[in-house]
């Protein structure tokens, strides 16, 4: 049984990792102007914030690292990136995402 819930706790944080990373990947994909082309850059410094945002994460606050980093991302590149995530289910044929 524990063997199992490493195994999914591994698959979980393997999971989300793999989503930051399209998500950066995404953001890098869709730069089209001079000033959005930080924000690849700008994400990549959230990686810090990984211990935080993993499902089942042990970690329950941010660390001062992941708060700095976040505090360092320009409003419009993050939400910029969060809408282009939302819309990838819909782009990959897949049914969209409910999140409670």
């Amino acid at each position: 049984m524990v063997s199992l819930k490493s195994q999914i706790s591994l698959s979980s944080h393997s999971s989300a990792a793999a989503l930051l990373m399209l998500v950066v990947a995404t953001a890098v994909l869709q730069s089209q102007t001079a000033e959005s082309q930080s924000c690849p850059t700008e994400l990549t410094s959230l990686n810090v914030c990984a211990p935080f945002v993993v499902p089942g994460a042990a970690v329950t606050a941010p660390s001062i690292d992941c708060c700095n980093a976040l505090q360092s991302v320009h409003h419009d590149c993050l939400c910029s990136t969060l809408q282009i995530a939302s819309r990838l289910p819909s782009q990959c044929n897949i049914p969209p995402l409910t999140c409670a």
